[in-house]
């Protein structure tokens, strides 16, 4: 009797699933199909990345190799180098806007500002490599900015805990003092003394400026 209703439960149960796949055909294609498709397009999409990947990549080694020969066309390099930048790739757009300004390929800060706000804006980016671009941001401006500008840029990284809120504020201090604003200097240089988290070397160069020129 109990193998009986055994049998029947399981056959109840076979046919339920059968009437489910029956009645669900249309559904459970669309959702195969549409799992398909999806995995064909990730990979699609990974391959498409990657080839675009060497193809930036190969176009930067190829720039930066044609820029020493005396014979290679400046204004192409310029504006390959600011395409590069543009193209907003995590690795080569960063490289591209370091060659133009250690190259100084452009010397309009307004281009060159331009080009780091696309980076820092628009470029998916490790965090602290954001924040790294930031203050190099700072840098290259530094010396013809006023300090409200100066402090706008670096805001970001000394409000924050990054491991370059200690050359920020190193930077600020530098400017203060480089501008004979000892009071401002001192204050900068005293916030990196206390920090917890701190460049060790700044911090004794923070030391030795506040022993040797501030400590009146």
């Amino acid at each position: 009797m109990d193998e009986d209703i055994a049998i029947i439960n399981s056959n109840t149960r076979i046919e339920k699933i059968k009437n489910f796949f029956i009645n669900n055909k249309k559904s459970l294609v669309l959702i195969v199909s549409f799992i398909i498709i999806l995995f064909i397009s990730y990979f699609a999409f990974a391959e498409y990345s990657e080839r675009k990947k060497i193809e930036i990549s190969d176009q930067y080694d190829l720039i930066v190799a044609e820029y020493s020969k005396e014979k290679i066309n400046k204004e192409t390099v310029k504006n390959t180098l600011i395409e590069l930048v543009n193209k907003k790739d995590s690795t080569y757009s960063p490289l591209s806007l370091y060659f133009i300004i250690d190259n100084e390929i452009v010397t309009d800060q307004t281009i060159i500002n331009g080009l780091f706000d696309t980076i820092i804006e628009e470029v998916t980016l490790d965090k602290e490599i954001k924040n790294l671009i930031i203050y190099k941001k700072a840098l290259y401006n530094a010396d013809n900015i006023d300090e409200n500008r100066l402090l706008e840029i670096l805001k970001p990284l000394i409000n924050s805990e990054s491991v370059w809120k200690t050359h920020s504020l190193y930077l600020m201090a530098e400017y203060f003092y480089s501008k004979n604003e000892k009071l401002k200097a001192k204050e900068f240089f005293n916030q990196i003394i206390i920090l917890e988290n701190v460049n060790q070397d700044l911090k004794i160069e923070a030391q030795k400026r506040l022993n040797r020129d501030l400590s009146e």
